[in-house]
């Protein structure tokens, strides 16, 4: 293919995508002539990457416009020490060129390779690059990012690369600046990714904009955890609640990027323009939603019920809340003495799990284990996991599990009470539990009990537990005390 263009300009149609795997360039060089002598600028370079072209080159020429000398560059396959990502060759007499250059295509495209099968050590893994944007200060950009790669991780995703901007302005379209653009077009190409993981939510309109500019797939925080709960979902409730969040998550994300969604339908009872291939799935999406949420409202009746039967029996019920991945389920387990799923994962409990636990003065409650909370829980996941937070309206007690050694459980602790004044759960009696008392910061925790009004427990550890059931007792008791509940039953 050879595209060929005036003094002016060079207009280049879409282009194919670049051949076959991550590691390999467009198969396309710009040889153009700056007419006023300049060598290759910046602008060259930026096409160099956003295109992904196998070099640019610059031919000069004299005054009477016979070439003299030919600036070629290319893309390095990996950068070090805070070069540029790319090279600019020495001049090559036109006149006598002495590179071969379909040979130095393939030595950098092998090289991208082998550098990709060195990184590459987990096959099974899709790779991604992490982005964050942000105004906030460094500390708090990071610590949100650190969360996003385990996020990530909890998903299947390895995170070989981070990239941050932190710009005065951002930009409504795209986010992020061209320059930073062209470094992560850079960075995929030498990391042989092709997923971006921005640490926000993105609107449609930003992430049809850095896919066309990047021509990498991007996905955002929340299409993320969307994606881990989907893969956690295990109860026919926990489901249908995924589906639905991921539905009103996709609708008004469709776009027309495919010409085949624009092509026209007819037929019998469809004269005229009939509907587009677009309009269609919108409304499939639609009635799809419709139909989940009636199968949602018979699971939230089945749940009331259930809820009801505990009720009518007397049980006070203790739910167990919390950041997600702060030892809630392994809590549940070690009062319990059950064998509910514990894993050292984000989300690693999505649906809510119900145990009776039988205290030494002799009465029984009802414990319960529920999703755990994240900073900036989208709102698809709020609405869609309702159903499954409702368990906690009927609590009587709220356990707030805190990982102790999480140096920004004070974060944490103020997303979920966040979370919960949304829910109008922040008025019931919550007892402060922080895990990992044992190998945490004494003094950390020490300070945080008597701040919070807390209790230091081990969820691992039976030993250190004895506190805390005091004081649930002791709630409960108030509560037979009051006469809501038969200490009889």
């Amino acid at each position: 293919m050879i595209l060929v263009g005036d003094p002016k300009s060079i207009y280049i149609e879409e282009l194919p995508k670049s051949r076959r795997g991550r590691a390999r360039l467009r198969g396309l060089r710009l040889i153009h002539t700056h007419l006023k002598g300049e060598s290759i600028t910046q602008d060259d370079l930026m096409d160099l990457l956003f295109l992904r072209l196998d070099a640019v080159g610059v031919v000069h020429v004299d005054r009477n416009g016979g070439a003299t000398t030919l600036d070629l560059a290319h893309v390095l396959p990996m950068s070090e020490n805070g070069r540029p990502g790319w090279e600019i060759l020495p001049p090559i007499p036109c006149h006598r060129p002495d590179l071969d250059f379909l040979a130095l295509v393939e030595s950098l495209e092998d090289e991208l390779e082998r550098n990709r099968s060195v990184l590459d050590t987990d096959h099974r893994k899709e790779r991604a690059i992490a982005v964050s944007v942000s105004n906030t200060d460094r500390q708090t950009t990071r610590d949100s990012l650190d969360e996003l790669m385990e996020l990530a991780q909890t998903s299947g995703i390895k995170v070989v690369d981070c990239i941050i901007q932190r710009p005065r302005q951002i930009s409504a379209r795209t986010l992020i600046g061209k320059g930073k653009l062209g470094e992560i077009i850079l960075r995929a190409l030498q990391l042989g990714v092709d997923l971006l993981i921005f640490d926000r939510e993105l609107n449609p309109s930003q992430v049809r904009a850095v896919t066309d500019m990047t021509e990498l797939r991007v996905i955002d925080r929340t299409q993320l955890i969307l994606d881990i709960f989907a893969q956690r979902a295990q109860s026919r409730g926990g489901k249908i609640q995924v589906e639905m969040a991921q539905l009103k998550y996709l609708l008004p994300r469709l776009g027309v990027k495919d010409d085949a969604l624009s092509r026209l339908t007819g037929g019998i009872g469809a004269r005229g323009p009939g509907e587009t291939k677009l309009e269609i799935n919108r409304r499939r999406i639609k009635d799809r939603i419709t139909n989940l949420d009636r199968q949602l409202k018979n699971v939230r009746k089945s749940r009331h019920q259930k809820r009801s039967l505990r009720l009518r029996k007397s049980l006070p019920i203790i739910s167990i809340v919390g950041y997600t991945n702060a030892g809630k389920s392994t809590l549940l387990n070690t009062l319990t003495n059950s064998k509910v799923f514990v894993e050292s994962q984000l989300f690693a409990t999505l649906d809510p799990t119900s145990r009776r636990l039988r205290f030494p003065r002799d009465f029984e409650v009802i414990i319960t284990d529920t999703v755990g909370f994240v900073k900036d829980l989208p709102k698809e996941l709020m609405d869609a996991f309702a159903a499954t937070l409702e368990e906690l309206q009927d609590a009587d007690l709220l356990l707030h599990v805190i990982d102790g050694c999480n140096p920004h459980f004070e974060e944490h602790i103020e997303a979920v009470q966040r979370i919960l004044a949304k829910l109008k759960l922040h008025k019931k009696p919550i007892i402060p539990v922080f895990n990992k008392a044992d190998i945490a910061d004494v003094s950390v925790i020490e300070n945080s009990i008597c701040r919070y009004g807390g209790i230091g427990i081990s969820a691992l550890s039976t030993k250190t537990l004895p506190p805390l059931i005091r004081k649930m007792e002791d709630h409960v008791e108030d509560l037979f005390k009051q006469g809501l509940f038969s200490i009889a039953s």
